[in-house]
């Protein structure tokens, strides 16, 4: 069995993906925009002006792939009740990583020693998506 992550963005998935390509050193494994889905799709599912917007993509962070989307339904999605965990190797790259996603966002918790790790902290990105920030020693 797998689970993966599945964000939906709101017209800004490309600005999105360029983000958490230099936060986090993401890379694209795959994107397509809803124009050119290789089946013609269903007449009024894609409002004008969405066509260059991206349908489907993947991105590959770390060892995770996370995937996204610009959805097109017009359905506002909360991340409400979900965070990202993000395992990083030392308190020096969970500094580094923190900082990058923070930046036009919001900081819920800094970045600080716990029993549980020797640095931790939460945010929510300028995307609203939620993140725990935590070094993960080996």
């Amino acid at each position: 069995m797998h689970v993966q992550a599945y964000l939906y963005f709101d017209g800004r998935c490309e600005q999105a993906i360029d983000f958490y390509r230099r936060a986090l050193g993401a890379e694209v494994e795959m994107l397509m925009r809803y124009k050119e889905s290789p089946e013609p799709l269903p007449p009024g599912m894609v409002p004008p002006g969405m066509e260059n917007k991206v349908m489907h993509a993947s991105l590959r962070i770390g060892e995770t792939s996370v995937m996204a989307a610009d959805d097109c339904t017009g359905n506002q999605r909360g991340y409400q009740g979900i965070q990202l965990c993000l395992g990083v190797a030392d308190g020096a790259e969970a500094e580094r990583r923190f900082a990058a996603l923070a930046e036009g966002g919001q900081v819920k918790m800094p970045l600080t020693k716990t029993f549980f790790s020797p640095s931790f902290g939460m945010l929510a990105d300028r995307f609203g998506v939620s993140w725990m920030v935590i070094a993960t020693p080996r």
